[in-house]
């Protein structure tokens, strides 16, 4: 899928874009629960659209990574679309754009050892689908 076939209140968007920009996160406190959300600037080669990044996603991107959304979710905000992983989608970095010595950091656990990066991806995914949960 890419940037131009999105529409508002789109579900299922399983699309690939690369990070342009992010903005500073901002705190909330929805329903007794704090949390922290950014709008971050993604593209592809069909044009740009905001995205959403919600809690720990936010320190997990930088501007030129390749991210790919799976199950997200397409929402409108004062007439503007935005990108989101919702509840149930998930945030997968494809492409990191940082130095060698950070992409090793990205990739280890707090024993500061190597993992696989399919174990790594799997266990994000989970996490995050569990905080946007608690969340929203």
């Amino acid at each position: 899928m890419n940037i131009n076939e999105l529409q508002p209140r789109q579900g299922k968007v399983d699309i690939t874009v690369e990070v342009v920009s992010i903005e500073s996160p901002r705190e909330f406190n929805k329903f007794g629960k704090s949390g922290r959300v950014a709008n971050a600037l993604v593209k592809d080669e069909t044009g740009q659209v905001k995205m959403t990044l919600w809690n720990d996603d936010i320190d997990k991107v930088k501007p030129g990574m390749k991210i790919h959304i799976e199950n997200g979710y397409v929402n409108e905000w004062q007439g503007e679309m935005q990108l989101t992983t919702g509840r149930f989608g998930k945030m997968e970095i494809i492409e990191n754009a940082s130095a060698p010595e950070e992409k090793q950091e990205l990739s280890s656990e707090q024993n500061h050892e190597p993992v696989d990066a399919e174990e790594k991806t799997q266990k994000t995914s989970n996490e995050e689908v569990q905080v946007e949960e608690e969340v929203i």
